[in-house]
């Protein structure tokens, strides 16, 4: 049964212990170096533009992408499309029109990585080194994704608003939302390395367990 709850934007000390194993499983830590493009992957997650935003302004990318259309979690939070909202937002921040790029068709991070793709070969950019900008639990599935789908690419790095566990659960304002997407894309991990989608990425012993416990807690909206 799926779990439904009222909103909060406290995790329940029951399960805190087995989130934090799946959120440190899917942040890789990646010490940033300057790359040549930015990728920021549409999401319900407006720190992803924030985060793209200071890392152009930062001097690490040059140029930015931002690529999303809509997906059921996100069509009310922007109705015009992730990548065109994630785009005003940085420009909010200061960032210049003129290095932002929006892709606006993609719905699942394989498409981010293949429509990025297209877009910058059409305008003559063959990137050696990207910055794929996400949600902090994303980073491990879009770097799997990435490292299949566009292997040409010398350096795959991986960015998100550096933020602890508790705040980005109370900035969301929906900690079973954050759950869900945790366990749906620890699941996601393997099986779609499985399905050729992605790269195949350990899994300790401890993350199935905090997976296990979460799913038999009720945590299974997101799960395929």
């Amino acid at each position: 049964m799926t779990r439904e709850a009222p909103l909060t934007a406290q995790l329940p000390p029951s399960i805190r212990p087995a989130v934090r194993v799946l959120w440190d499983y899917h942040d890789l830590h990646h010490v940033l170096e300057p790359s040549d493009v930015g990728v920021g992957l549409g999401s319900h997650d407006l720190g992803v533009a924030t985060c793209a935003a200071q890392l152009y302004l930062a001097g690490t990318v040059p140029l930015i992408v931002f690529t999303g259309a809509n997906a059921p979690t996100t069509v009310e939070r922007f109705p015009r499309g992730e990548a065109v909202h994630y785009r005003e937002h940085a420009l909010s921040l200061g960032v210049p029109d003129e290095v932002i790029l929006v892709e606006p068709a993609a719905r699942n991070t394989g498409d981010n990585i293949t429509l990025t793709r297209e877009l910058l070969r059409g305008r003559g950019i063959e990137p050696k080194s990207l910055t794929l900008v996400s949600r902090p639990y994303q980073q491990r599935r879009a770097y799997a994704t990435c490292r299949r789908l566009w292997p040409e690419v010398a350096t795959v790095q991986c960015a998100s608003l550096p933020l602890a566990l508790d705040d980005y659960v109370a900035g969301i304002g929906d900690a079973d939302r954050v759950v869900n997407m945790l366990v749906g894309d620890t699941q996601r991990i393997e099986v779609y390395a499985e399905k050729g989608f992605a790269i195949e990425q350990p899994m300790p012993d401890e993350v199935r367990d905090a997976f296990r416990q979460l799913v038999e807690a009720g945590y299974t909206s997101r799960l395929i």
